[in-house]
């Protein structure tokens, strides 16, 4: 393989050999300041590793075909002790398809490294979202939550329509239209959020961005291990438990590995009902685990398989009434449980002019939820009954398959090309059950519903440097989508009715970018992209919709956006900026009925116009700090007349300021030991829950915080964290339960004070 590499920092250099081999880079700063020698001509990734840093004061190692490790200190030594926080500018990236930097690519991308997920403790999507701008999640309960970026917020609640956040593990797609599963981060190499429409990177397509959990995979030259356990207590609620870890195994006399982890985790509830007689009802157990082996039998090839399992089970909900503090009055429980499997292959060829990845997904996904329907029982019975429930169940297996060709190297023209498919089904039953004065609950609505959804496409971009420092790229998706729906509906008081219909869509999604390479480490980019959500049907309700409302159609968003990756006093000031503009066209949203049952329906357009900004600030003396924000500006610019005669003024769920603050402290104090010192705070700014300005209260404007410290051995650890120090009661989401959704007004309140401790053991 051919280098050229010109005398550059230490950081700079190795991540320019990274890019031109295409491998991954741990630790790009542990070399230090020094200035590495010139490289040119043909060597292989280990030669060139040797003659860069032949008179650096740090080690390397090649992990497998595609991965090298950098340490500042023996290999050993290093591993055991904690790493600095790591600067945005040293972290390389797979989210569009190839290894790259995150300085150079011409697209708002965001990371969370591994170091600063074990600073943090941040433990599941909703806990980084305060860790990256624009970022946000609903908090209707834990696997129940939407996520959401730059303020692109088709609405609070989850039915019929597509994610506008394509979520991935690794290389697989894990949700269509579900809630975000809420997959614990256990044995995470790195988060990666990459925002706007991402056709040309991937198949499946996206409306807003890409959320990617990123698994650190098996090693294949070292055994270890590592076990942590936490507990802590929550003023006013239940105690809370943590337990989790990991084992590594080399196989096959180096050329592969195993890799195993596993959790179990207790949240205790906080929310008592005085009506049930019962304490801390809100309680939530989560478990799971995964297991990855890798193995290379030649140079060329390298195979991943990999399987992942989590169940969550939450015995109430987390909602409560306004002014009711933390106390409920419900005639009911409202259990949630959820469970997810997912089977991944991913085979990786790699030749000196291109990379051929295959990846094979199988994902099942079941959630259910029951609620109180007692408010709206007389809607669906003659009775007289004074006790309703609903349970809404769905069953979704997704089987996808995704071929990506890509170019190798480091030369002025650069391309993708990809061809994806996916086969979605997804099985969702709804029943209500309703009781009168005496005698049991008894069936008196059901919709059996199926749907079935087949999409295709290719999608592909093609990068020339123009001149120099100057890249034009080209790219776009071509998609074919079908969808067949059936539904059986069965009611006490109607009769019943049944359907089968299908729906196709087709179309192509553009991608233009230009990026200017001010000087290394320095871009500016302007980005035009298109996103696209296929259309559908509504089925449901004891009476049916009125045919304007039967049928759902696609909506499309185009993103402008002008963004800018800087660094200053020898990278450790790093900025990432964005101003976008996007204009979303015949929005998808979901919403209930009177009756509390879901459907689908075009509200309109909009437009929303915002800035987003990073900041990272490193310290020699070992401060990091680092800040994000976004303001955004969301305006219904068109209403649909079949759908309501008026919207509220912007988007629901797109609060005009956001943002957050995270600083990291770590220093030596005595031997090996390290001290480490975080505090944290985000800050979710005021919207409304619904487009509908009759029923649209106000949440948000709220502050979440963390502190924790905590001392870390070569092989040990030990951490005492508080959150929600002040003790703040806010509504963090004013949505609970859409039978009486109309008639109580409903909040989310913000977990109490809470304080525990961590303890971890490497072997």
């Amino acid at each position: 393989m051919r280098f050229d590499i010109g005398p550059k920092p230490y950081s700079e250099s190795l991540i320019d050999l990274a890019l031109q081999a295409d491998v991954s880079l741990l630790g790009a700063s542990a070399c230090g300041g020094g200035v590495a020698a010139a490289l040119k001509g043909a060597y292989t990734v280990p030669e060139a590793l040797g003659r860069l840093l032949a008179d650096a004061p740090c080690s390397w190692r090649v992990l497998g075909s595609r991965s090298v490790q950098v340490s500042a200190a023996a290999a050993a030594t290093a591993e055991m002790t904690p790493t600095p926080p790591v600067s945005v500018s040293e972290v390389l990236v797979t989210a569009t398809k190839r290894v790259q930097s995150t300085q150079r690519l011409a697209v708002a991308v965001s990371v969370i490294s591994a170091e600063q997920l074990a600073a943090t403790g941040a433990a599941d999507p909703g806990e980084t979202s305060g860790q990256l701008a624009g970022v946000l999640t609903t908090n209707l309960g834990p696997s129940r939550d939407k996520l959401i970026l730059r303020g692109l917020s088709d609405g609070a609640f989850t039915g019929r329509s597509r994610s506008t956040v394509g979520t991935y593990l690794d290389n697989t797609p894990i949700n269509y239209n579900a809630p975000d599963p809420d997959l614990r981060l256990v044995d995470v190499e790195r988060i990666e959020v990459v925002r706007g429409p991402q056709g040309a990177l991937y198949g499946g397509g996206s409306l807003s961005g890409i959320y990617r959990i990123v698994t650190r995979k098996p090693d294949p030259a070292r055994r270890s291990a590592e076990v942590s356990a936490s507990t802590s207590w929550t003023q006013d609620g239940a105690p809370s438990g943590e337990l989790e870890g990991y084992a590594n195994l080399p196989l096959f006399d180096g050329a592969g590995g195993l890799r195993m982890s596993a959790y179990h985790e207790l949240q205790g509830g906080y929310l008592d009902d005085i009506n049930l007689g019962r304490a801390d009802v809100d309680r939530t157990r989560r478990y799971g685990g995964r297991v990855s082996v890798s193995f290379q039998p030649n140079d060329i090839w390298t195979v991943d398989l990999a399987g992942t399992v989590q169940n969550l089970k939450s015995d109430d909900t987390h909602y409560t009434a306004r002014a009711s503090g933390l106390h409920r009055a419900h005639r009911v429980a409202e259990p949630h449980g959820s469970s997810i499997g997912l089977l991944a292959a991913t085979v990786r060829g790699a030749w000196g002019w291109g990379e051929l990845v295959s990846s094979t997904g199988l994902v099942r996904h079941k959630y259910s939820s029951i609620y109180d329907a007692s408010a709206v029982a007389s809607l669906y019975t003659a009775n007289g009954s004074e006790r309703a429930i609903y349970s809404d169940a769905a069953r979704t297996e997704m089987f996808s398959q995704d071929f990506v060709l890509t170019s190798r190297g480091a030369g002025p023209f650069q391309w993708l090309a990809g061809l994806y498919g996916s086969d979605t089904v997804e099985d969702s039953p709804a029943t209500l059950m309703a009781r009168g004065p005496i005698g049991p609950l008894a069936t008196v609505y059901r919709d059996d519903r199926r749907d079935r959804i087949f999409e295709l496409a290719a999608y592909g971009e093609a990068a020339l440097e123009i001149k120099p420092g100057w890249t034009l790229a080209v790219g776009g998706r071509a998609f074919s989508i079908n969808r067949k729906t059936t539904s059986d509906v069965v009611s006490e008081r109607f009769a019943p009715r049944s359907f089968e219909r299908r729906a196709d869509f087709s179309g192509v999604s553009p991608k233009v970018s230009l990026q200017w390479q001010v000087s290394p480490g320095d871009l500016i980019y302007a980005v035009i992209s298109e996103g696209f959500r296929a259309g559908g049907l509504n089925s449901g309700g004891a009476r049916p919709l009125a045919t304007a409302r039967e049928t759902f159609g696609p909506d499309r968003l185009r993103n402008y956006e002008l963004g800018a990756k800087l660094h200053a006093f020898d990278g450790r000031l790093v900025a990432h900026s964005a101003l976008f503009y996007d204009v979303w066209k015949n929005i998808q949203t979901d919403q209930f009925r009177p009756s509390g049952i879901p459907y689908t329906a075009n509200v309109g357009d909009a437009r929303v116009a915002g800035f987003e900004a990073e900041l990272s600030y490193r310290w020699d003396m070992g401060l990091t700090v680092q800040a994000n924000g976004l303001l955004s500006q969301t305006r219904i610019i068109r209403v649909n007349p079949d759908y309501a005669p008026e919207l509220t003024r912007g988007l629901p769920g797109a609060p005009g300021f956001s943002g957050g603050v995270l600083a990291i402290y770590q220093r030596p104090v005595f031997r090996d030991l390290t001290l480490r010192l975080v505090g944290e705070a985000n800050y979710v700014g005021r919207s409304r829950v619904s487009f509908d300005p009759a029923l649209s209260p106000e949440m948000g404007g709220y502050v979440r915080a963390k502190i924790s410290l905590g001392v870390r051995g070569r092989r040990t650890g030990a951490e005492l964290f508080i959150s929600n120090p002040a003790n703040a009661y806010s509504d963090t989401f004013a949505y609970g339960n859409p039978f009486s959704f109309s008639q109580v007004r409903q909040v989310t309140p913000q977990r109490p004070r809470t304080i525990g401790m961590t303890l971890s053991t490497a072997f």
